[in-house]
């Protein structure tokens, strides 16, 4: 798993060559590095939100009380892996439409392990969490969406074994769908708040 995250960081094209001449993906396996690597930022953010805590201009820190952030940081981690199972699921689905005339296959396990690398860099950006700073989150957050787009774009058609103009338009089609994941985040974030899941701060 270090292996992988430093190559894809490292050495991003190199380690996709690498990833994709394994011979098989296996399900568990795809969720298994998605859901180790999604326990950092969750981790990260509930220390700095209910230890560390943040402020807002000249203001006192402010921070969530432990249940609070409990149950925050809980629906924010299934939420993580969820939606690398959703792209990775809807990848799949769309792959016949890009990859059936080249002759190799698609799996369930193989598009939600493509998804789950290529998310690396967020996962690993979320350890920013431990000092919640909003203007250094900020910036690191675009720079690390930034990263996993051009992660997505050289990966997916190495490991699917597609041309280059292909793979562009498959990867486009993610981030697209992505796009969608992300409205659908925004809408789900009010309806929790609405059902108990709104953070309560300490005195």
């Amino acid at each position: 798993m270090i292996k992988d995250i430093v190559g894809l960081l490292v050495q991003p094209r190199t380690q996709w060559h690498n990833i994709a001449d394994r011979a098989e993906f296996s399900l568990l396996g795809s969720f298994f590095y998605t859901a180790t690597l999604s326990l950092l930022p969750a981790v990260a953010w509930y220390y700095g939100t209910t230890v560390v805590g943040w402020t807002v201009g000249d203001g006192d820190s402010v921070k969530l009380t432990t249940d609070s952030a409990a149950i925050i940081i809980t629906l924010f981690y299934l939420t993580m892996v969820a939606c690398v199972a959703a792209i990775g699921y809807m990848m799949h689905w769309m792959s016949e439409t890009y990859i059936a005339a080249s002759g190799t296959h698609s799996s369930i396990a193989k598009c939600v392990a493509i998804a789950g690398y290529t998310a690396t860099p967020l996962f690993i950006a979320g350890l920013i969490g431990f000092v919640p700073l909003m203007w250094p989150s900020l910036i690191l957050a675009l720079l690390a969406s930034a990263l996993s787009v051009y992660l997505l774009y050289i990966g997916l058609p190495i490991v699917m074994g597609i041309s280059q103009e292909r793979g562009f338009l498959y990867a486009s089609a993610v981030i697209a769908f992505c796009l969608v994941i992300v409205t659908v985040i925004m809408g789900g974030s009010v309806i929790a708040w609405d059902m108990g899941a709104a953070p309560s701060f300490t005195d």
